[in-house]
């Protein structure tokens, strides 16, 4: 879905641009209190029904395995480009599956979609400015939630969506897919298995060399997320990386993230790709981009730990998350995955990967891949999701779960507008990060 003057207008981060995405930051946290939501179940939905809102690259990529989930049903679509959704409809049909209704009467149709009886779960796949008020309207129509990432970009539209979701008792879930990758999902029951020792410090990233894409005139619909580029000069896609590593470290089940540093390179890549691929004349020869070429960043955690979080998409990189975890008794790194772990590794050579397959999470031994994305995790995303839906299970990845991950966006730009100042980062479990309660290292369920 597009990025319009009113979708702008709805998010706190457009509506004043001179104050920056990071208005608000530790103390954007309402006096109202309602119980937490940590640990809370899933009503049981034998057949959960989806509504999804967007059907562009996303939206419509999930839907085929999506519908390869058992007991996963789709009776709604919503995209302002009627095009799309009657494409996505098609899908559905050509499944064998009964037509969903369509929601294409403007960019505010999706209002109608969440208050439908048969949607139990909405889906959004939208530009960054739309999750926030999408989430939020399916939220108070009594719907679950799960959105892209991130779930919002400024600090007051994550503690809104936290509110909101206590207040109404919905979910409101972060879809990281990263989260479910076999690698990290292996890394994560190794050290909870204290393979590591203590832990000390990870790694996460997003470095995808996207300059194709973000010039193309067809993906990206309306150029917004090239837009990016030319507002925000920050991380402005933590949660990749940044999921996996925080999960090692038991986010919000005995840690939490207290305070962040962040700089930017210089901006040159989009300018330079512009100069030589971009004939004259071009519209993107007005634009000016100010996104530093690759942003870093230093979390601290409660517990003393530390996170290095990097972000590049402009310059020329194979793909790589990082992914490193590093403890008291020895390492991780991928891209190309190798462990160092005493006392199995020594003379300080790399050992294999493969040699821990044992440890491999029990979606990917029991479940597997499916019909892929992203190499299975996207499909065990979902997988998942439907099974704590059927089971009435708490979510794997909750709200205060996603209000951390996302807050890296609007942290590492008030950080970088402050020459390198660390910034307070909020703490939207009011207290209850101590608790331990099941995350994405869950224990099979029992059915």
């Amino acid at each position: 879905m597009d990025v319009s003057r009113r979708a702008m207008l709805r998010s706190a981060a457009i509506a004043g641009l001179g104050l920056g995405v990071a208005e608000g930051t530790a103390g954007a946290a309402s006096t109202r209190r309602a119980p937490s939501m940590i640990g809370v179940p899933f009503e049981r939905f034998a057949n959960p029904r989806f509504g999804i809102i967007g059907t562009g690259n996303r939206g419509a990529g999930i839907l085929p395995m999506l519908l390869r989930v058992p007991g996963a049903r789709v009776t709604a679509l919503c995209d302002f480009r009627p095009a799309y959704a009657r494409a996505a409809a098609k899908i559905i049909t050509d499944a064998g599956r009964p037509a969903p209704a369509l929601y294409t009467d403007g960019e505010e149709d999706f209002e109608n979609l969440v208050q439908r009886d048969d949607v139990d779960f909405v889906y959004v796949a939208t530009p960054w400015e739309w999750h926030t008020p999408m989430a939020l309207a399916a939220m108070r129509a009594g719907k679950h939630v799960g959105v892209e990432m991130p779930i919002g970009i400024t600090v007051r539209d994550l503690w809104h969506l936290v509110e909101t979701s206590e207040a109404t008792r919905r979910h409101c879930m972060l879809l990281e897919n990263c989260c479910y990758g076999r690698n990290e999902m292996r890394v994560l029951r190794m050290a909870h298995a204290g393979l590591f020792g203590e832990l000390l410090y990870g790694s996460g990233a997003y470095l995808h060399d996207l300059r194709a894409l973000l010039f193309s005139k067809t993906i990206f619909h309306g150029q917004w997320r090239r837009a990016a580029h030319t507002r925000f000069n920050g991380d402005v896609y933590p949660t990749h990386g940044l999921g996996p590593v925080a999960a090692y470290m038991d986010l919000h089940r005995g840690d939490r993230f207290t305070h962040m540093t962040s700089m930017s390179t210089p901006a040159l890549g989009m300018a330079e790709y512009r100069t030589a691929r971009m004939p004259p004349g071009d519209e993107t020869w007005r634009e000016r981009y100010v996104k530093g070429d690759v942003t870093m960043s230093l979390i601290q955690t409660a517990r003393g730990r530390v996170v290095h979080l990097v972000h590049g998409e402009s310059t020329p990189h194979p793909y790589s998350r990082l992914n490193h975890l590093a403890g008291t008794k020895g390492v991780f790194e991928d891209y190309p995955p190798r462990i160092y772990l005493e006392p199995a590794q020594s003379n300080h050579q790399w050992g294999s990967f493969d040699a821990y397959a044992s440890y491999d999470h029990w979606l990917w031994t029991d479940v597997g891949p499916g019909p892929g994305g992203h190499g299975g995790m996207d499909y065990l995303m979902f997988w998942r999701l439907v099974q704590t839906l059927r089971l009435g299970l708490p979510p794997d990845i909750d709200v205060y779960d996603g209000a951390a991950l996302s807050a890296p966006f609007p942290l590492s730009v008030q950080s970088i507008r402050l020459k390198g100042q660390s910034v307070a980062f909020p703490d939207f479990t009011r207290g209850h990060w101590r608790n331990p309660h099941p995350g994405t290292d869950s224990p099979r369920p029992v059915t």
